[in-house]
């Protein structure tokens, strides 16, 4: 089943949403805020993505630049601080079978559905 994380108080959360609903297709929407993903749940996505763990991160927030930036973290350090931080989680991110992509632009969730 497709899987959108999704934040709803993000316009282009909200968007990639609308895509999928407009699809027809089934799917499931994971608030990863309420239900923030495990470690192993996040090393699965970002393995599905192709990316390093870096490139999930929302580097504008202000978390990140007060906290994280310029420091030289591992990829499972910077995975263990988006599960304790998932708003530093890039989104939306669109899973369907084994494939995966971050919906920036939304327009991409078109790849695999």
């Amino acid at each position: 089943m497709i899987q959108i994380y999704h934040n709803n108080r993000c316009s282009k959360s909200r968007f990639g949403l609308k895509i999928l609903e407009e699809s027809g297709k089934d799917f499931e929407v994971v608030n990863y805020l309420e239900t923030i993903p495990t470690t192993k749940k996040l090393n699965y996505i970002v393995n599905l993505l192709g990316i390093s763990p870096i490139e999930l991160v929302r580097k504008n927030e202000i978390l990140w630049k007060q906290n994280y930036k310029n420091k030289e973290l591992s990829d499972q350090d910077i995975i263990k601080i988006m599960v304790n931080n998932p708003k530093l989680i890039e989104r939306p991110i669109v899973i369907n079978d084994k494939k995966a992509v971050i919906g920036r632009p939304p327009e991409k969730i078109f790849d695999i559905l």
